[in-house]
């Protein structure tokens, strides 16, 4: 039987910093926003409003906000889901991959190339972490909308590992895929409400869309060390596409929107709490991705794993705890 730290390699177990600061912080983010009114609160106050009159009082015009509950159900539910179809869509990537990985020297000590793992263990273990990240929706229960969003998010997410064979745009397709974290964190929390109100997505909309460009951006790095091999083998990439110059080009526009993207989260994030905090966190995060783009160059991609690794846990460690301590401080 394969070691434990075989199958947590397998997974990159550790990358798995890059998406779920970004799902407390929507979860944190969820609790701090009061929920739009509804004719049920609306009633509410209404009544609130004529026994005050009754009793000679002045009624407040105002309703007091109302925000979502916290859960132990739906902490524990963000876990498992997080880490489920995380590992699901990473060993459904190892799998569908193997052949490609054993014929590129960088991949090739991989674990289904190397042996260390077989082929038919690796997609049974997919298909477990599958049904286990739809099985873990249940917990949000009586909100439905994360069971009925489960497969569609799952598909989604394993669809990545088949997007370079066909779209250049399988980088962006993988920045998407990790940006549903914050929306799904945020549907989770908030209930069906968000169906009524579809305004209410702008604060998580804005940190989605920051983490599909981020993430877009620094898997076009990433991926500038097999340029000349996905071009040989006819597999679809920025850099085989544009060349390493012309990707570190798209790599930098790519996270100049994200800047962008989380200063519009910071004006809309207000009324969730976000504040100096944030700002001072997404102007460090801005300082942190000019010396990511300053590691690497067309001529010396020998850093790109520093790049990759930790300037970006570094960005996603920062701006978690930023949100958070606005949001209740």
């Amino acid at each position: 039987m394969a070691k434990l730290n075989d199958w947590l390699g397998l997974i990159r177990f550790s990358h798995t910093i890059f998406a779920l600061p970004f799902a407390i912080l929507a979860a944190f983010l969820a609790w701090a926003t009061p929920l739009p009114a509804t004719p049920l609160s609306t009633a509410a106050t209404n009544t609130a409003s004529t026994t005050l009159a009754t009793s000679g009082d002045v009624p407040s015009t105002t309703a007091a906000p109302i925000y979502p509950h916290v859960r132990v159900q739906d902490i524990l539910g963000i876990l498992l889901c997080m880490v489920l179809a995380r590992s699901a869509a990473m060993a459904f990537n190892r799998w569908v991959d193997r052949r490609i990985d054993a014929a590129n020297p960088r991949t090739a000590t991989r674990h289904i190339p190397a042996g260390v793992l077989s082929a038919p263990a690796v997609l049974a273990f997919t298909i477990l972490c599958g049904v286990g990240f739809v099985a873990a929706t249940l917990l949000f229960l009586p909100n439905r909308l994360p069971l009925f969003a489960s497969l569609p998010v799952l598909l989604f997410l394993c669809g990545y590992s088949l997007a370079k064979r066909f779209t250049s745009s399988a980088h962006l397709w993988l920045g998407v895929a990790l940006s549903l974290s914050p929306l799904c964190v945020w549907a989770a929390i908030r209930g069906e409400i968000v169906l009524q109100f579809p305004a209410d997505f702008w604060v998580p909309g804005w940190l989605a869309v920051a983490v599909a460009f981020w993430v877009a951006g620094f898997d076009i790095i990433y991926s500038c060390q097999d340029a000349e091999f996905d071009s040989a083998e006819g597999l679809h990439s920025v850099p085989s596409r544009r060349g390493v110059s012309g990707a570190l080009r798209v790599a930098a526009a790519s996270h100049v929107a994200m800047i962008l993207a989380l200063g519009l989260l910071a004006w809309t994030g207000g009324s969730s709490g976000l504040g100096g905090i944030f700002i001072v966190a997404v102007v460090l995060t801005a300082a942190l991705v000019i010396y990511q783009h300053r590691l690497v160059s067309p001529d010396d991609l020998s850093r790109v794993n520093q790049a990759f690794f930790h300037t970006n846990a570094i960005v996603s460690l920062i701006l978690m705890a930023a949100g958070v301590i606005d949001c209740f401080v």
